[in-house]
């Protein structure tokens, strides 16, 4: 698929020429620095220098305080309670970190994650008659439960209180929970919005500390599974979630919990976790437990204490993995097949359905037919007795007001902007695929439909080395809103020859002319230019930096996002 490469504007070259002076860096990186919202001398020594005292006060955030006392009262009353919470990675982790830290000081708690399959996403009339069936009268819901309206009644009419903690966009009404927390809530003064469900439960416990003067060492123990909420939920790392990531990866690298040593240790990877790396690695093992079986057995394996038992659950949930693996490759390839029609190529969304198809791997086709075809994209399954999809969006393209759009022909959803979950009656599907396609195609610009790379800065190859490298190292943790800069290099040459290596993958190394040094390449699927490149005619790339470790060595490497053989000026449209 073609790509069109653009330029990220220069808002205040002032500014950047100010910034370059006085952290006495390059121009380029003060233009990085610039992309990323860092104008200030102050704003640089924070950006570089997280510290955990530039976490927010958790009691900023609306209903914190009567959070905190219904926990405390529970307490005191020996009341039981019960920690509830999605079933994806950012559920699991939510649940192992609000438990774990509760059940060290008071042993009448659990925990309860809802069955993808019988009870779907959210708060469930199952999970709360479980909790009146089993006498608890207070549930900490987390990741979810902001537009649990009827739900939250029902378990009030049961006498059942609820603490919702949740980073969802709420509805219309609030439910009626003893407290709400949620930044994203039009009257929480909360300064940041972006927290993860996990995010939002290590606010809980951190409010619970300072409240009872516990020692705030105890709950920096459970940064790692923030870092891997961060990362897993794909929300912005910037701001308070910047300084989270930070310490919560140097935790994973160093003092992890024994779930997720082991789950390290199964992946066979040797050197420091990165958030790519549990994007890829770490994430979709602790969601295949839901996906595949019971996203219990995730908690089950982060909670654990012993190294011994731990490693037995990962090996468990290894296997969950692989399984998971299989449905996916093989129902992408039943959706290629489907979308193989005159029909669909000259549509602006993609919606496919089949019964029989799992649904717990739906998510990920949704994400590799987005991929493929790059448009706002629904795969729908059966669920019990409606059927259950998943969404994935574009860049730019807000998915979830696109199915609030379609509201009134849905059960149920929920989400992001990029990513969201949806139930509806079958007889709807043929509405919805016409509703939703009318919907994009009357707010979608052809322009958003065509897959884009977003340059930060043109450099030679000969920049690429010393105090520059250091401090674009020092630009990471990357993720949303602070990706690894993309730069792009003009008129270079294959020096020897390129080779294709694994599954199209292009591998060389690369040149500029009047110039000694040379960079070793990889290009993923980028294999049909292997004859192009190699006649030794000038090509322009666009590329990140990036570490290569192979067999313990450790080498520069130029991750090639794409390649120009015929070199076309950038498009005078520039995005920020």
């Amino acid at each position: 698929m073609e790509k069109r490469w653009i330029k990220r504007p220069i808002k205040d070259y002032s500014a950047i020429k100010t910034l370059q002076k006085s952290l006495q860096i390059d121009e380029i990186l003060a233009t990085l620095l610039a992309h990323r919202g860092v104008n200030t001398f102050e704003e640089a020594r924070a950006f570089f220098r997280p510290q955990l005292d530039h976490l927010h006060d958790p009691f900023l955030m609306k209903d914190m305080d009567r959070a905190i006392d219904r926990i405390e009262q529970a307490l005191a009353k020996q009341e039981r309670i019960l920690v509830y919470g999605d079933y994806d990675v950012d559920g699991t982790t939510s649940v192992a970190l609000v438990y774990h830290f509760f059940r060290k000081i008071y042993t009448n708690i659990d925990f309860y994650i809802p069955n993808r399959y019988t009870e779907g996403y959210g708060i469930s009339t199952q999970g709360i008659d479980y909790a009146v069936t089993n006498c608890f009268s207070l549930i900490i819901a987390l990741d979810c439960g902001i537009k649990s309206v009827d739900k939250i009644a029902y378990a009030n009419q049961q006498g059942v209180d609820f603490i919702i903690c949740d980073h969802h966009l709420p509805g219309e009404q609030l439910p009626q929970a003893i407290a709400i927390l949620d930044p994203k809530r039009t009257d929480c003064p909360y300064p940041y919005k972006e927290l993860s469900g996990c995010g939002i439960g290590f606010k809980l416990i951190h409010a619970f500390s300072l409240r009872n003067h516990l020692p705030l060492d105890n709950i920096y123990y459970y940064l790692d599974l923030v870092a891997v909420s961060i990362a897993s939920d794909i929300v912005p790392i910037t701001g308070e979630n910047r300084v989270l990531a930070w310490y919560g990866l140097e935790r994973l690298n160093t003092m992890p919990c024994k779930g997720l040593l082991a789950l390290k240790d199964s992946t066979g990877k040797k050197h420091d976790y990165t958030i790519t790396d549990i994007v890829f690695q770490i994430g979709p093992r602790i969601n295949a437990a839901g996906r595949i079986d019971d996203a219990k057995h995730a908690v089950k394996l982060l909670i654990s204490d012993d190294y011994d038992d731990a490693t037995q659950k990962s090996e468990i949930i290894n296997l969950q993995n692989d399984e998971r693996k299989t449905y996916d490759l093989d129902i992408t390839e039943q959706a290629l097949a489907m979308l193989n029609h005159p029909h669909h190529q000259t549509r602006k969304t993609t919606v496919v359905f089949h019964e029989d198809w799992h649904k717990g791997v739906i998510g990920i086709v949704a994400s590799r037919l987005t991929e493929t075809y790059y448009r706002p994209t629904v795969v729908l399954t059966k669920s019990n007795d409606l059927v259950a999809g998943s969404a994935r969006s574009v860049l730019d393209f807000d998915l979830y007001e696109a199915l609030y759009a379609c509201g009134d022909l849905l059960e149920q959803f929920g989400g992001h902007k990029y990513a969201a979950g949806l139930t509806m009656k079958a007889e709807n599907i043929p509405l919805f695929q016409q509703r939703f396609e009318e919907v994009v195609s009357a707010s979608i610009t052809d322009d958003l439909l065509v897959q884009r790379i977003l340059i930060d800065a043109e450099i030679n190859l000969d920049q690429i080395q010393g105090k520059f490298i250091r401090i674009l190292n020092q630009l990471a943790p990357f993720g949303p809103q602070n990706m690894a800069p993309i730069f792009t290099t003009k008129q270079v040459y294959v020096y020897g020859q390129a080779s294709l290596v694994g599954n199209n993958h292009l591998k060389m190394s690369i040149k500029q002319a009047n110039s000694t040094i040379f960079v070793g390449c990889i290009g993923f699927g980028l294999g049909d230019y292997l004859s192009e490149i190699n006649q030794g005619q000038p090509f322009d790339i666009c590329y990140c930096i990036e570490e290569n470790i192979f067999r313990e060595q450790r080498s520069l490497q130029l991750n090639i996002k794409g390649i120009k053989t015929s070199p076309q000026p950038f498009p005078k449209e520039t995005i920020g």
